[in-house]
């Protein structure tokens, strides 16, 4: 043993392998030939790291809350195939046919099977990339069980924003020869959220926040300028459009407005309180631009209500585009 973690701790010192890395004992029994991956310590640390490992958790622990299943740990408590059985059989709203409780691996790894079968049969006709398998879920990998969580989150469209450019350094210790071989990869976690929703197309807002910021300040005066030229109908006044249209409350009675139409008070929340009340509102709002002949906007109903300026925009800009000779 003490050979094995001291050929361990030469691979990691070599002069052309510097690293700082602490490598256990176990992960020194290697076969030949084999690998093992683990995430380096500094990048643990890294607050967008940990914030998205916290969103994920916060996510699951809603979705399953009626199961009354409370997730910690990540690694520990969805290895194993029981949580994740349930996560998606809330988010897909079928039921798998598989064991409820297994105690041995054989049974465990057999769940697992089943699982990401039926993950896999919904994510594949949408292009994504399988970076997961029975084993590294299994085998506790973390890398794994988040690449696997946020494609979830991502295909079923769920109510959270998770921090975008993600990534982390991960250590590969390989055995060759009898000896210990160390590389660093970087693995990218997650990119932006219209890149991981599939939108690759970029547009005009892409291109005004990367390179012409100094342009923006014009482009939301302008469409200011044309909301409250409505809204002042009903004595109302945007001066901040992140947040004014964040709880759907002003879409909505802004299609009103533009349609010449008033919108019966019992098909959104006037005085929304809660995240889902806010979504409605936004969602509903969509469904009024629709009706009036807009296609479906771009920006999902979660990203306004999350703020996020660049998704509000977009769909103001759609209005703007259609009734900009309204009076």
């Amino acid at each position: 043993m003490s050979d094995l973690q001291e050929e361990g701790k030469n691979a990691i010192n070599a002069p052309m392998n510097p690293s700082t890395v602490d490598i256990h004992p176990e992960d020194t029994l290697l076969e030949e030939n084999e690998e093992r991956t683990m995430i380096d310590p500094n990048s643990k640390e890294d607050p967008k790291f940990k914030e998205l490992i916290k969103v994920l958790i916060d996510w699951i622990n809603d979705v399953l809350v009626e199961e009354r299943i409370i997730v910690k740990q990540l690694e520990e408590d969805l290895y194993d195939g029981q949580v994740l059985q349930k996560l998606l059989e809330k988010l897909a709203d079928r039921k798998l046919n598989v064991a409820e409780v297994t105690q041995s691996e054989i049974g465990q790894k057999q769940k697992l099977q089943t699982v990401l079968e039926a993950v896999h049969d919904l994510l594949r006709p949408h292009g994504w990339t399988i970076k997961w398998n029975v084993d590294s879920i299994h085998g506790k990998n973390l890398i794994s069980i988040l690449h696997l969580l946020v494609a979830l989150a991502m295909h079923f469209r769920a109510p959270i924003r998770l921090p975008e450019h993600v990534s982390v350094q991960v250590v590969v210790v390989r055995k060759r020869e009898g000896l210990l071989q160390t590389t660093h990869v970087s693995e990218e976690l997650t990119t932006t959220t219209e890149m991981m929703m599939g939108r690759f197309e970029r547009d005009a807002f892409d291109t005004l926040f990367d390179h012409a910021p100094d342009k923006l300040s014009v482009v939301k005066k302008s469409l200011i300028t044309f909301v409250n030229k409505h809204l002042n109908k009903l004595n109302l006044e945007v001066t901040e459009l992140e947040t004014q249209f964040a709880d759907g409350v002003y879409l909505v009675l802004l299609m009103g407005l533009l349609e010449d139409y008033f919108v019966p008070l019992h098909n959104f929340y006037l005085t929304p309180e809660s995240f889902d009340q806010k979504v409605h509102n936004v969602s509903f709002a969509f469904e009024l631009m629709q009706d009036g002949g807009l296609k479906k906007p771009k920006a999902r109903p979660e990203d306004v209500v999350n703020l996020d300026l660049k998704s509000t925009l977009r769909v103001l800009y759609n209005l703007f585009t259609k009734y900009k000779n309204v009076e």
